[in-house]
């Protein structure tokens, strides 16, 4: 007697879909075959899709110290709704930045009373902090993120270049990726005082001070540094086609380099941001159409790794300001990652949707049994009804802020079940209260991760 047994579901493995009940035992997929024998608790997934669940390596849930902003008791709530399981929480944002030792145990312990899913903690490179990069590996971290232009925070200050080359080498020492918020400080930074001393302070004002060059410069440099330096480089929000490219360059002369974009750079373009306004404000910025249709093919073709929802919420307040630049910059997408890849005119297929969202985060960042449906695995499933297209609508958010650009926006596939270690957590209503368990990465101190 299997503790779940989810029958007949279309499931999404690692050597394709395969039509098959799925046993579990003790949290983990004990069984899969044609028709399995019973289970204390069963679920009927005829007619729906079965995906691992999503491994969400990029976010920001602000939590410890600014929850107003989202806090992971309302964001993993969001997270499971839309068929997420694990996220990786960012360094900055939250109050005190994950920077030091002290800093990463608050974050840990405050995740842990209130994520209803799994998840593991980024800690920061910053100026002045290589020292105790040692510290947040054997507490844990997953590996490290540090911002090449301004983060918008001053409490996590951008790594100049000799930071950023000297954290990739301890980094390469700890066998811990680093990832980075690839965008040139000096261009960002001087085009926007040029708009600001013009008085140009609008949407396109924004967009024409975050150019592409900007990104694949930085892209180019980060890749340099990490090459030489012998360190695995994770280049998140990768937002244009001609910085796929750059990265993709830098693999080919050998940089152990990996590549993530996020839904809204697929779903968006910066027309949809004039036209939204602080809504869709983020960095970097909304591309063109072209850009969009380049990365949907990067996509297909596999040049693009992960899709992560670099979710930045922010309260009501901080989004309305007559100065578009101090508007603050991040979109809220973390319930629409399904929804925006099973678009079905795209054409993405089911199998690669999983090793976006799932399959290629665990590999990347060492997740052993998770990221797959098969025997042996855990049992993380998000069962979707991909033949559904929905209208976003407000109130269906879970997230603390029913504020997003996908609000009113149609999205596809409807999340049914989010099940985690073998249990539901989410079935249209949150089912879990709290229970995530922490990550650790490769060098977790015993008894820090599980």
């Amino acid at each position: 007697m299997y503790d779940l047994v989810v029958r007949g579901g279309m499931v999404i493995t690692p050597g394709g879909p395969r039509l098959c009940d799925v046993g579990v035992t003790g949290g983990v997929i004990a069984a899969m075959d044609a028709e399995l024998t019973g289970g204390k608790e069963e679920i009927d997934a005829h007619g729906w899709t079965v995906f691992p669940g999503v491994i969400d390596v990029h976010l920001h849930f602000n939590e410890p110290g600014r929850t107003h902003w989202e806090g992971a008791a309302m964001g993993s709530r969001a997270l499971a709704a839309g068929g997420g399981t694990v996220f990786f929480d960012m360094p900055l944002n939250s109050s005190p930045c994950t920077v030091g030792r002290a800093e990463f145990e608050q974050k840990r312990l405050a995740l842990e009373h209130a994520s209803i899913t799994d998840f593991a903690v980024w800690g920061g490179i910053v100026p002045g902090n290589r020292e105790a990069l040692a510290e947040l590996a054997e507490c844990g971290a997953i590996g490290f993120k540090a911002f090449m232009s301004d983060s918008g925070l001053g409490e996590f200050p951008r790594a100049d270049d000799v930071t950023l080359w000297e954290g990739m080498r301890e980094a390469a020492r700890l066998d811990l990726p680093v990832s980075v918020h690839a965008e040139s400080d000096e261009i960002t930074r001087t085009l926007a005082v040029r708009c600001l001393k013009e008085g140009r302070t609008g949407v396109l004002d924004y967009l024409d001070s975050r150019p592409v060059i900007a990104e694949v410069e930085a892209i180019q440099r980060a890749a340099l540094l990490a090459r030489d330096a012998g360190a695995r480089l994770h280049i998140v929000h990768v937002s244009s086609g001609r910085g796929v490219a750059a990265a993709l360059e830098a693999r080919a002369q050998g940089t152990d380099i990996s590549i993530e974009t996020c839904p809204h750079y697929l779903f968006f373009t910066d027309e949809d941001m004039e036209r939204i306004g602080a809504l869709a404000k983020c960095a970097p910025p909304l591309r063109s159409e072209a850009d969009r249709q380049e990365l949907w093919r990067r996509l297909h073709e596999g040049g693009i790794d992960i899709v992560a929802s670099d979710h930045s919420p922010a309260p009501p307040s901080m989004k309305e300001d007559g100065n578009f630049f101090k508007v603050w910059g991040g979109i809220a997408g973390v319930q629409s990652t399904l929804g925006v890849l099973l678009d079905a005119a795209r054409g993405l297929s089911h199998q690669r949707v999983a090793e976006v969202t799932a399959t290629n985060p665990a590999k990347r960042f060492g997740l052993e049994g998770r990221g797959r449906l098969e025997v042996g695995c855990r049992a993380d499933f998000a069962m979707v009804d991909t033949r559904v297209r929905y209208t976003l609508e407000g109130p269906q958010l879970q997230q603390r802020h029913q504020m997003s650009p996908y609000v009113g926006r149609v999205l596809y596939g409807r999340v049914w079940r989010t099940v985690l270690n073998g249990e539901v957590i989410y079935d249209g209503l949150i089912r879990a209260q709290r229970g995530g368990k922490f990550i650790g990465g490769k060098h977790a101190q015993p008894g820090t991760h599980t």
